[in-house]
Order: structure tokens, then sequence, then C-alpha cells
């Protein structure tokens, strides 16, 4: 008996949220083991923003999860995030602009996206006008 399962967009919020949430505060907390696994920086104010950013979109899929009010639009957050992500990061390391360990992020990226669409429209909240 084969056993079929599909995860929640819960779970699946829950999964990015965690893995955002670490990569986006590991600048804050340790900056030099972050540039010793990266690559070193120019403009190291520019990794802070992306990184905030990342932190602020983790937290808002780690509630969205945890309250299991994943909406389509968390779930297009989510989705966009992600391809945005892997998309800068397989083109600038194909151009030698950082470096290839980058392309493990697209990966990981990647294999959200792929949740995300695993996951389908299962337990996805639908959000409801002030008119009932």
């Amino acid at each position: 008996m084969a056993v079929s399962y599909k995860p929640s967009g819960s779970i699946v919020a829950v999964l990015q949220s965690l893995f955002w949430l670490l990569t986006g505060v590991w600048p804050f907390v340790h900056l030099p083991s972050f540039l010793w696994v990266t690559g070193p920086k120019e403009d190291i104010w520019l990794l802070y923003t992306v990184s905030v950013l990342i932190v602020a979109i983790g937290g808002t899929l780690l509630m969205a999860g945890l309250r299991k009010q994943v909406t389509r639009e968390v779930k297009g957050l989510g989705i966009a995030g992600a391809a945005g992500l892997a998309g800068i990061d397989v083109y600038y390391a194909f151009n030698d602009v950082i470096w290839d360990v980058y392309l493990l992020d697209a990966v990981a990226e990647s294999a959200l996206i792929i949740l995300w669409l695993w996951a389908g429209s299962k337990e996805i909240k639908e959000v409801r006008s002030g008119k009932e």
C-alpha cells in the first residue's frame, strides 16, 4: 500500500521561514563567518538590507504557518521570494560576480518552490471581504 503525503501550506511556510530566518540573521550574528562562506562583499550595507528583508519575510511566513493562516498571497510571497533569490543566485554565480556557493542556495530556494507547488491549495485560506 503506497502512502501519499502532501505537505500543507502551513508546513512549507514554517520550513521556508526557518531557513530564511537562519540565513537572514547569520550576517548580524557573525559577519566574519558569513563572509568566509559566501565570499567578500563590496557593500556590507546592501548585505544587511537584504538580510533584514529576508528576516521580515521569514517572520511573516512563520506567523502565517504557525497560525495556519496561509493565504494565496502568503504562498505567492513565498514562491516569488524564493524564485527571485534563486534567479539572482544563478545569474550572478554564473557570471562570476558571487561565489558558486550561492548555487547551493539556488537549489534550496528551488526546493522551496517545489514544496509550495506540491502542497497545492491544501489548507490555503481564502481571504474574506468584510461582506457576508
